[in-house]
């Protein structure tokens, strides 16, 4: 009995010691003053406009919900995490922090009282944010009215709801870090990789996870998960990669949604709605110039095998049908008035990724590009989910991956029919 008792103390001592060197240690970095977070037209118009650059409505507003109340489900593989109220409600939002405890979320991922954040929120990429830009967003918030509304409990299975859990996840897979810049590039590129890889949190969608959702290679592409959409690689040129685009093309794109080499649908749209169309011009052409810079991958992609003769057949008659009159017979896409209009599916990197869901699910569920200021009145595209079967919308999505000069592997039905009942978000 001595001896059980003394082997359980050490157990427990030895699991205090794996907390205490697991627990995550803050990194503090000081406001340059009170001045920094206080309500001056110059800090709230700079607060206002980081949140745009950060995208922090979408996720922190529920469809049909007040602005930053919190409530919107975001779906991972562990479980549903529901974003806070971030409004200056004292009860329920964060009326009741101070500067330096939304410092220490944002860069820490730590919430006042020392609970640990879910990286659903994305702290791996928000750490990279400078006090000066966490003090003015702190201030913008602060601005905005308070809204009653409290917190959901998130639903995550056991044992991803431990705080222990993911503290170890933490100590494996996040180190806090202000982004330091790289004397050797020049400004515009370290200010775009600052948006990129840190205010904007391009890799939480753009980049592989592991088992565990931490993200792999940076911006090399990533399912986003339960949501079934793909996030293409950005590097260099591959899948959808940006480095054979004019720069002004990538700009184009950033802040309208279109461009001359393609359109922005699902997700992305959202994004760009919400967020990247109030980007500056300097700020949208320091990002791409920043993507333009990515090395790619050194494995040469597999060219794929011919699909079918009589699939791509049946593709092409549905496609001369439903397709041609908007995205050409040649593929090239329509242009109205000098402007993109219908965007080309000849080149198209985005339609021949090897995983073919997004091309899959912008037939069956068409869609618009964002409403922007540059392109105010999108041309859209109509679903086809319900004229179209599985082999009928395997056979067009594989005619036009390869058609017109792109290659890519052929789509069969059960792929179509996987994607055919899952929510658009």
């Amino acid at each position: 009995m001595k001896r059980a008792v003394i082997g359980l103390v050490f157990l427990a001592v030895v699991a205090a010691i794996v907390v205490a060197a697991a627990w995550p240690r803050a990194e503090f970095v000081p406001a340059s003053s009170s001045q920094a977070w206080a309500a001056t037209p110059d800090n709230l118009a700079r607060g206002a406009y980081l949140a745009r650059a950060g995208d922090c409505m979408a996720c922190h507003t529920a469809r049909g919900g007040l602005p930053y109340a919190g409530g919107r489900a975001l779906a991972t593989p562990f479980g549903t995490v529901y974003a806070p109220n971030i409004t200056p409600d004292a009860q329920t939002g964060i009326g009741a922090w101070s500067a330096d405890d939304f410092w220490h979320a944002l860069h820490n991922g730590i919430a006042p009282g020392g609970r640990l954040l879910y990286p659903a929120f994305p702290y791996p990429n928000m750490t990279k944010v400078t006090r000066a830009d966490a003090d003015a967003l702190y201030a913008y918030l602060r601005s905005l009215a308070p809204a009653r509304q409290p917190n959901r409990l998130h639903d995550l299975r056991f044992p991803y709801d431990r705080q222990i859990v993911l503290a170890g996840w933490r100590l494996l897979y996040f180190k806090p870090g202000v982004y330091a810049p790289q004397p050797a590039r020049g400004a515009d590129w370290n200010r775009g990789a600052y948006l990129v890889e840190g205010l904007g949190h391009c890799a939480a969608c753009h980049s592989p996870r592991n088992g565990l959702g931490a993200t792999g290679a940076r911006l090399s592409g990533g399912q986003i998960p339960a949501i079934g959409w793909y996030a293409p690689a950005l590097d260099a040129d591959n899948e959808a990669g940006l480095g054979n685009w004019e720069q002004a093309h990538i700009v184009q794109l950033l802040r309208t949604g279109v461009a001359p080499r393609g359109a922005v649908f699902g997700p992305m749209a959202e994004v760009v709605g919400q967020s990247l169309q109030y980007l500056t011009e300097a700020d949208a052409g320091a990002m791409a110039a920043y993507l333009k810079s990515l090395p790619g991958a050194t494995e040469p992609r597999r060219p794929a095998a011919p699909p079918e003769e009589n699939v791509m057949k049946a593709g092409r008659q549905l496609y001369e049908h439903a397709c041609a009159d908007c995205h050409g017979a040649d593929g090239r896409g329509t242009r109205i008035a000098g402007q993109p209009a219908y965007p080309p599916l000849a080149g198209n990197g985005a339609l021949t990724m090897a995983d073919p869901v997004n091309a899959i699910r912008i037939v069956l569920n068409g869609g618009f590009p964002p409403a922007t200021a540059g392109n105010p009145r999108p041309f859209g595209m109509p679903p086809y989910s319900v004229q179209l079967n599985d082999a009928e919308v395997a056979a067009v999505v594989t005619y036009v991956r390869n058609s017109w000069g792109n290659a890519a592997p052929a789509v069969t039905p059960p792929e179509v029919n996987r994607w055919r009942a899952v929510p658009l978000d």
